[in-house]
């Protein structure tokens, strides 16, 4: 879909368009096609139809907003769930003074999503994008939403964008090229070196990352939160300046719960295996705070590299996955393969942490029957390769 072709759709008549389009979701494709096009052109047809598909697959990240909303593919892809851009609002609302009136400027605002839950919040937005159909996307949103008066979105790089004249920098950089999705903060769209400057001359920001980036890239003063939602990792934020914590480093968060973890100075223990297994969230292991989670759990590591966590007493916690431990042994397959078959177990989902092992391979070579399931948990105690005969224990 090119500008024009969107542009279209934002005509009287590629609104009948688009309102046709969304009845034919779900049809055949060439069906949905042939129909429409007895009416309009090929352009239109084409936006249509596209935008109704983008609109069905927004409704997760969207919810009833997505029915409004305009999309590109990328734009969806990367565009904030918004339970995660909410959570980032209440955590903006709980360290500033207020947020009505607050001018943030959002240098690579994509689709519109961020920009869109901040001028719901109160905030005025200045935002900028690269792309130019990308930012006619995000003004028809902001349109389509009831905020186009508190927001200016226009064609610019970051890079000139002065962030000491804002309140608050927000940021998202690009983490695609022309080769598909990177994860090269050096590839980011503006690049890593270009945030870090940015995020030096704003007297507060709050920047989106995958949450894959180096520990080592993270500036120093800044506090990196880890978001989890409904036990996805979703991204990491990094808070800067006023936002910053003083510096407080690593933090967790569950989404929808609003759960929130952060160092205490916990220090795992490291101990034989328990009755119960402990797999904490991935927001948890990614800050590094899977020695927290242990202590909340009475727990132990089985191995000191190895983010599973072992107990003796079923303890509930929403930061980790609890399994019942059935078996546990040093790797064998003939083994396995035995302990399966002498317990009846031909389900089994496989889980593994530390292990080399191909999965599915493991599986066909495991030659299952039987009616009962179990999980088996392929890791490593103490720099041994073990397997793990487990069912999940479910909260008291």
């Amino acid at each position: 879909m090119d500008l024009d072709a969107f542009l279209g759709l934002l005509t009287p008549r590629g609104q009948k368009a688009l309102a046709e389009a969304a009845e034919l979701v779900g049809a055949d494709p060439v069906a949905a096609a042939t129909r429409l096009r007895r009416t309009y052109d090929a352009s239109i047809t084409s936006a249509a139809l596209t935008q109704a598909a983008l609109r069905e697959r927004a409704k997760v990240k969207f919810g009833d907003d997505a029915a409004r909303m305009y999309f590109t593919p990328h734009g969806l892809e990367q565009a904030t769930h918004g339970e995660v851009a909410a959570h980032r609002v209440r955590r903006l609302a709980s360290l500033l003074p207020g947020l009505d009136g607050l001018r943030v400027a959002d240098v690579c605002c994509g689709i519109g999503g961020d920009l869109i839950t901040l001028a719901r919040a109160g905030c005025v937005v200045d935002a900028a994008d690269l792309d130019p159909l990308t930012v006619a996307v995000a003004r028809a949103n902001a349109d389509a939403l009831g905020v186009g008066e508190r927001v200016r979105i226009r064609v610019a790089d970051a890079a000139d964008v002065d962030p000491s004249a804002f309140d608050l920098l927000f940021a998202d950089p690009a983490r695609r090229t022309s080769r598909g999705r990177t994860f090269d903060p050096l590839a980011y769209s503006p690049s890593w070196p270009v945030v870090v400057d940015l995020l030096r001359r704003a007297p507060a920001a709050c920047v989106k990352v995958a949450p894959g980036l180096p520990y080592d890239l993270i500036p120093g003063g800044a506090t990196a939160e880890w978001v989890s939602h409904r036990g996805e990792v979703k991204e990491a934020t990094i808070w800067t300046g006023a936002l910053g914590y003083g510096g407080a480093g690593r933090l967790a968060t569950l989404l929808p719960g609003g759960h929130t973890l952060s160092p205490t100075g916990a220090v795992a223990a490291v101990g034989p295996l328990g009755a119960y297994l402990y797999e904490p969230d991935g927001a948890a292991i990614r800050a590094h705070l899977v020695a927290e989670v242990a202590d909340l759990v009475g727990g132990r590591l089985a191995d000191p590299l190895i983010a599973y966590i072992s107990g003796d007493e079923p303890v509930d916690t929403p930061w980790a996955v609890r399994y019942e431990v059935h078996g546990a042994f040093p790797f064998n397959l003939k083994r396995l393969r035995k302990e399966l078959r002498d317990r009846e177990i031909g389900n089994v989902t496989i889980k593994k942490r530390g292990s080399a092992l191909d999965v599915e391979k493991l599986r066909r070579d495991l030659r299952l029957s039987g009616e009962k399931s179990a999980t088996i948990v392929l890791t490593r105690v103490m720099d041994q390769p073990f397997a793990l005969l487990c069912s999940p224990s479910r909260p008291a």
